[in-house]
């Protein structure tokens, strides 16, 4: 399931979404509905979810849209949590196909 939510351009190619409390309700919401999910963002405001998420076996991957730029919470995370942390740059070629 996705969820796409309105976003605002803010000029100077900046985009804002405020997604985050959207995120997490949806995915408590549906938790019972899917066998894993997937969470791209960088932002460590998502890193509770992801915890909780790990502990309840639904937590596939954290993909991390800039390899440069995301939160020490997710980097505490990857170091706790052998292989749940990917980089989306990545993994570019083959979402391309």
């Amino acid at each position: 399931m996705c969820v796409f939510k309105p976003t605002l351009s803010l000029g100077h190619n900046r985009v804002k979404g405020n997604v985050d409390a959207e995120l997490v309700l949806h995915t408590m919401i549906q938790i019972n509905n899917f066998d894993k999910a997937v969470i791209v963002s960088g932002d460590g405001d998502f890193y509770c979810l992801a915890e909780y998420l790990l502990s309840h076996d639904k937590l596939e991957k954290v993909l991390v849209p800039d390899i440069k730029r995301y939160s020490a919470l997710l980097k505490k995370l990857s170091i706790e949590n052998d292989n749940v942390l990917d980089y989306l740059c990545l993994k570019r070629s083959k979402l391309e196909f």
